[in-house]
């Protein structure tokens, strides 16, 4: 029998807290969500560890010390409205659901977004949204947005996304190839955009009509 409670504690310290991340907030979040729930019965041995896993449809969970970096760049305090492309597993979301005041997430494939909703709202985060879409156009009628995170690769930085941003709002998005892509921070200002690099990673194809066409 796996002690979850101890593995999860093991996994912020060594996977998440050791590797840099800072934001009390974020630490707090992931010590609190079960991971394991996330994922299929048989691989909740594995959900600790450091590195994604598959959910099904081609798609997988991040892994921690990733979810961790993308979440403490979107510089979240506790009142923002925030966007997130790609609700997978639904894991993300819950640890945006636990710092932000509203969570709209935008899932593609319905099987997924079925069962993120459903086990996002057993375990009581009801300040979620899922909706059923082409993830790459956003979600405009509910912007503008303080955050934006997108947990899949994109060929560049998504128009919709930008526009969809509130001023001083953070869009978290890796950009590259369809096999490795740097993690970029965009900040939307009265000059323009302002442009971060927070270093290489690698993520399943942003499918849709702003990003990768096709399967």
């Amino acid at each position: 029998m796996i002690d979850f409670p101890k593995a999860r504690a093991k996994m912020v310290e060594e996977q998440i807290i050791e590797r840099g991340i800072k934001d009390p907030r974020v630490i707090a979040a992931m010590k609190k969500v079960p991971r394991h729930l996330f994922v299929e019965e048989a691989l909740q041995s594995q959900a600790y560890n450091d590195h994604p896993l598959p959910i099904g449809e081609k798609q997988t969970i991040s892994q921690p010390y990733m979810v961790a970096l993308m979440t403490e760049a979107m510089e979240l305090k506790g009142k923002e409205r925030v966007l997130e492309i790609g609700s997978g597993s639904g894991y993300q979301t819950a640890i945006l659901a636990e710092m932000a005041q509203e969570v709209f997430s935008v899932e593609r494939i319905r099987s997924l977004a079925i069962r993120a909703r459903k086990l996002l709202y057993d375990l009581g985060y009801f300040n979620v949204e899922i909706k059923i879409f082409d993830g790459t156009y956003g979600w405009a009628e509910k912007g503008p947005f303080d955050a934006i995170i997108v947990t899949a690769g994109s060929p560049d930085i998504s128009q919709p996304f930008y526009d969809q941003l509130s001023i001083g709002g953070r869009l978290i998005i890796p950009v590259g190839n369809s096999d490795v892509q740097d993690l970029f921070r965009i900040t939307k200002t009265e000059e323009g955009m302002k442009k971060e690099d927070l270093g290489g990673c690698r993520f399943v194809k942003l499918i849709g009509r702003y990003g990768w066409e096709g399967e």
